[in-house]
């Protein structure tokens, strides 16, 4: 199912304080855009991508309900130079959207987001494109499963294109030192982020240390 507008704004926001509904955040991640990043899934996605690297972002459900400062105040790890947004698809929830944008720059942090819609799709919506302002580089258009991105360059297919809305970064800056990092909390939970799934990344893992 195509997104449509009135698709959009589908989690309850107050009109100053919008809330978010996420799926996760990672406090500092380097493998979701340049440097150190805090990473922020949006909840909700109705594209359903074959393929897709977050399947279980795509459910509208409630998840991780929050407001832009909770995000700032209690995940923001040290040492970030910015924030990296996807989800999920965070234009669905435009309002919520902006309201983080805004935050991060008003905090020095660069901004770069994911979204399955085209750059000309956001610039003709009134109720999107007020986003842009405050992104530093878009990268947009449906992940691919056919055309899956082979280098470091950070996207998840070779059709997705990056769009530079300041001169902040350049297409150098979007190269990774890697496309997945996996982490085991306190816990023993294994965790992953980036451009590949988890199962890979663990069978890599396996290989390269001459398990399994």
């Amino acid at each position: 199912m195509e997104p449509t507008a009135r698709s959009y704004d589908r989690w309850p926001s107050t009109w100053d304080k919008p809330l978010l509904n996420l799926h996760a955040l990672i406090p500092s991640s380097r493998v979701n855009g340049p440097g150190a990043r805090l990473v922020v899934f949006f909840q909700g996605c109705l594209r359903n991508c074959p393929g897709c690297f977050n399947p279980e972002t795509h459910a509208f459900r409630e998840s991780l309900v929050c407001t832009v400062d909770e995000v700032f105040l209690k995940r923001l790890g040290e040492g970030v130079e910015g924030i990296t947004v996807s989800g999920g698809e965070p234009f669905m929830q435009p309002a919520g959207l902006k309201a983080l944008l805004k935050a991060a720059k008003e905090r020095s942090l660069t901004t770069v987001v994911y979204t399955g819609f085209t750059y000309g799709e956001i610039l003709e919506d009134a109720r999107l494109n007020g986003c842009l302002g405050h992104i530093d580089v878009l990268v947009d258009g449906p992940f691919e499963r056919e055309k899956k991105e082979t280098t470091l360059l950070a996207r998840g297919s070779t059709n997705q294109a990056f769009h530079f809305l300041s001169p902040v970064y350049s297409i150098e800056d979007m190269y990774l030192p890697g496309r997945v990092e996996v982490s085991i909390g306190r816990d023993g939970v294994v965790t992953g982020t980036g451009f590949s799934s988890l199962s890979f990344a663990l069978d890599s893992l396996i290989s390269e240390g001459g398990g399994g």
